[in-house]
């Protein structure tokens, strides 16, 4: 199991940033044999990490690099700041482009990863969670699944919020710098929701969709509502719903279910 640190200059953040690479390549024969996921090539998944955290949460926190070299997975890392992974204004603050763009471009120039959208995935935790589903939402020519974990599907909330307010995880100014203007983000492309309406007017195929929140979240109520959604948008959606908080513990329960889900594998007994 090979893994790197890697830096590059992606055009839409304007200055090098890194990533943590996670790469299958060189498994022992020992690993490989009698495992089907080396019967294929190998498969990329760009993993997010949430608010407040960096590129090395996965690493530190979850068994990925032992699933990179299960599934024949090559997983990337990217630091995502606390850009919610969108467009924001100004030079070098398009974090949606480099996610959905850039980013998979630079993997197959470089490395021949991510060559289709069926053998590139995209998954997160919490604003990971978020950015997973709104990135593969904007780029469903880059991305064939989605795998979003306790989702800070929070736009309705942001939507809500007035000047000099504070949720107490940021401001208001945070909140319109990153999304834009709060009354308006409902009808902008920065709500998933708005992303999915479109997608389905223009006829055009939608990634497949893994959810997975802890009932005991404090963000349940957003990925119950978001799941509702989809429902009722005729939108295909598989979600789990568990004992769980906020937190590794409830996220490592489901990272790999999330990857045998897109790698269409049965559930492992």
């Amino acid at each position: 199991m090979s893994r790197m640190t890697v830096s590059c200059f992606p055009p839409s953040l304007f200055r090098t940033a890194e990533f943590e690479l996670f790469h299958p390549g060189d498994t022992p024969p020992m690993f490989r044999q009698n495992n089907p996921c080396y019967e294929r090539p190998t498969k990329t998944l760009i993993l997010l990490h949430g608010y407040s955290g960096g590129k090395t949460d996965w690493m530190l926190n979850s068994p990925i690099q032992e699933l990179s070299g299960k599934y024949n997975l090559a997983v990337v890392c990217p630091a995502g700041e606390n850009s919610f992974y969108l467009n924001q204004k100004g030079t070098g603050r398009a974090y949606g482009d480099y996610i959905g763009r850039d980013l998979p471009n630079y993997l197959r120039d470089t490395f021949g990863l991510a060559k289709t959208a069926e053998d590139t995935f995209i998954g997160g935790y919490s604003m990971g969670g978020f950015g997973a589903i709104h990135v593969g939402l904007s780029h469903p020519e880059t991305f064939g699944h989605i795998v979003a974990l306790s989702s800070a599907l929070i736009v309705h909330e942001v939507a809500e919020m007035k000047p000099g307010s504070n949720n107490g995880m940021a401001d208001y100014d945070y909140y319109a710098a990153t999304f834009g203007e709060p009354k308006e983000v409902l009808a902008s492309k920065n709500n998933p929701e708005t992303l999915v309406k479109d997608l389905k007017a223009a006829e055009a195929a939608l990634p497949g969709i893994f959810m997975a929140c802890g009932s005991e979240d404090f963000l349940i109520e957003p990925n119950r509502a978001f799941r509702s959604f989809l429902t009722e948008e005729g939108v295909p959606v598989t979600y789990h719903e568990s004992p769980g908080v906020h937190d590794f513990v409830f996220w490592n329960q489901y990272i790999e279910r999330g990857i045998r889900w897109a790698l269409g594998l049965p559930e492992e007994k």
